[in-house]
């Protein structure tokens, strides 16, 4: 899975926290270990296609809007908006391999 990110995943002093350290904190706390890719530029603001950095450009083909976070899943699907991508995390939790809940309870 990848999870597109503006210029990290790193918490800020925005009101309610930073959308892609949300979505990337959302993704872990339910065990995923996704792929960040940076995109780098703005998202938002007038379009100037020569100026908008080639990150920009594929979250664009890909879901027809410039903002991230995005959330590419294993399947292919594709969530965009820090809160529906948590909402994916929370329910559809990263699965545990067998051999590591029998290696623990042998503990």
């Amino acid at each position: 899975m990848k999870l597109y990110v503006c210029w990290g995943t790193f918490q800020t002093i925005r009101p309610g926290g930073h959308p892609c350290h949300n979505a990337y904190q959302a993704l872990r706390m339910a065990g995923h270990d996704p792929e960040v890719v940076k995109v780098r530029g703005l998202g938002i603001g007038p379009r100037l296609v020569h100026l908008m950095p080639e990150g920009r450009r594929q979250i664009e083909e890909l879901t027809g809007q410039r903002a991230v976070p995005v959330l590419v899943t294993d399947d292919g699907e594709l969530i965009w908006d820090s809160h529906r991508i948590a909402e994916w995390a929370e329910a559809n939790p990263a699965h545990r391999s067998a051999g590591a809940g029998a290696a623990s309870a042998s503990r």
